[in-house]
């Protein structure tokens, strides 16, 4: 990570994105928040260029965000985004005003000159499709500066100053409705900057196993392992760090998918010899569980119920003064965020951020770097098998905010049932990796059916499938009605319990992804 970009974030929804599409081209970059940000820090961090995102505020109004005035003078590369390019003109002597014409969504750029970074991506006399979300307008730029795109409510849509290697544009080219935008932020790192690109899993799965065992030393860690891909990864790479001074907890709430308990233990027992405790926890769960409907009740239980265990779990084992987790790169971005993150709570996250505090341990995190996809890759880096890596997100409550309403052993058993019939029926059409996410719901409704020539009072099986890159939004998958009706007709003949299915077709927004 020698060569590395900083991004200042000053609070746009998509910030998030700039850092993706940086570290798709192979360069490192971080995502540190305006208020965190002094020319100090920025030579701390010894950065090959400075990225300024866009954000809410309105750079004409007091005291809203600013970088560094002393950024503009060490020498870096700097690339303002929307608002990152009104305050970067702002800073240097420019103009900026409220516009009496908005741009919010798809719009076309006149390319007038070249610029650095437009080599080889942007032709100049061509027209190009962006994607604009801004309120206010620049008057004026600064001097040394010129004009290098424009559009019809935009006169200064992107501005280059060459000698200082300073950049702005209007649109945001980190979002896929720019479709030359990653290609522009690739120039910038790597043309302007001067990065090789050379920032690979094999690298950092490397610098990442000399830190870890930099961190513990002689000591022994403990993990709490899930399998899911996050908790998957951290227990493959710790245990080729530190061996088996790792111990893993495996938690078995009862709330898992078919079959899911013994593949994880069979994975990392039989065929990684990861030192594994195997704790079935299922009736402790579901007796806590027996007759909560509501979804804030099921996670929280669920929640202080894990928590209970793995700490049993870990005074049993004794000698421990690591705990280890799967923190991602998003968690760390929020939580250090300005703004303080989400405003309002839409359902509570299951996760063991409480055991840190009441376990008196010192956390590893060897994840907190990576976004999602970036663990997948480092997953196929270290060896894990497909079925791992490319697993579907499963919610950490697990199957009991699929089963809207009470919670029983026979429901479970008739979702986990149908749930299996639908993904192999998806892996037969070779269509999972083309899904992010596909599940089955049990609804607490019953209707009537004929089956046999005998009436039947069976519940209704609700399917679900999306799209996505990152959960925050979300479209549903469309299948063909061949396929449905296949799927339909295996549920009701093999599923007992079962005489309805239906398919959810909600996006997200206005519904979630997870029924609760």
């Amino acid at each position: 990570m020698s060569e590395r970009i900083l991004i200042v974030d000053f609070g746009s929804q998509v910030t998030q994105l700039i850092a993706r599409r940086v570290r798709e081209s192979g360069v490192y970059c971080e995502v540190h928040p305006f208020n965190k940000v002094t020319v100090e820090s920025i030579k701390a961090f010894a950065p090959k260029g400075v990225i300024l995102s866009g954000g809410p505020a309105s750079v004409t109004g007091a005291d809203t965000p600013r970088a560094p005035q002393g950024l503009f003078e060490m020498g870096l590369p700097v690339f303002g985004i929307c608002y990152g390019e009104q305050t970067m003109c702002a800073q240097l002597g420019g103009k900026v005003e409220q516009s009496d014409h908005q741009e919010f969504g798809r719009a076309y750029v006149d390319v007038v000159e070249d610029c650095g970074l437009f080599h080889g991506v942007w032709d100049k006399g061509g027209k190009e499709q962006v994607w604009m979300s801004h309120g206010d307008k620049i008057d004026a730029i600064p001097d040394g500066f010129r004009v290098v795109a424009t559009s019809p409510s935009s006169p200064y849509a992107a501005i280059a100053n060459d000698k200082k290697r300073f950049y702005g544009v209007q649109f945001h080219p980190e979002v896929v409705h720019t479709p030359h935008g990653a290609a522009l932020l690739r120039n910038f790192t790597h043309d302007v900057c001067g990065c090789s690109g050379s920032w690979t899993m094999a690298a950092f799965r490397a610098q990442e196993i000399a830190k870890v065992r930099a961190q513990v030393g002689d000591g022994k860690v403990i993990c709490g392992l899930s399998g899911g891909v996050d908790s998957s990864v951290v227990a493959v790479l710790l245990h080729e760090a530190i061996g088996d001074r790792l111990q893993c907890v495996f938690v078995d709430t009862g709330l898992m998918r078919k079959g899911e308990a013994d593949e994880v233990v069979g994975l990392f027992r039989d065929h990684y010899n990861i030192p594994l405790i195997h704790r079935d926890a299922s009736d402790l769960f579901l007796g806590k569980l027996d007759g909560v409907a509501d979804p804030e009740r099921k996670r929280k239980i669920i929640g202080a119920t894990f928590i209970d265990v793995f700490e049993e779990e870990a005074q049993k084992i004794g000698g421990a003064d690591f705990l280890a987790q799967g923190t991602l790169y998003p968690d760390v971005i929020e939580s250090v965020s300005f703004t303080g993150g989400p405003s309002v709570t839409i359902k509570s996250h299951h996760n063991v951020g409480g055991l840190p505090e009441r376990m008196n341990m010192q956390l590893v995190e060897p994840l907190r770097e990576l976004f999602k996809d970036e663990v997948r890759a480092l997953g196929r880096e270290l060896g894990l098998p497909e079925s791992f890596v490319g697993r579907h997100p499963f919610p950490g409550p697990g199957l009991a905010i699929r089963l809207p309403g009470g919670i029983s052993k026979e429901k479970l058993e008739i979702l986990r049932n149908a749930d299996a019939v639908y993904l192999e029926e998806i892996r037969n059409a070779g269509l999972y990796d083309a899904i992010w996410q596909a599940f089955a719901v049990l609804l607490p409704v019953q209707s009537v059916g004929v089956m046999g020539d005998a009436r039947t009072y069976d519940y209704v099986c609700a399917l679900r499938a999306v799209n996505s890159t990152d959960g925050m939004t979300a479209d549903y998958y469309p299948f063909d009605h061949e396929f449905l009706s296949r799927v339909s007709s295996r549920i009701i003949n093999e599923v007992r319990g079962i005489n309805r299915v239906v398919y959810d077709i909600t996006s997200k927004p206005p519904g979630t992804i997870e029924w609760e």
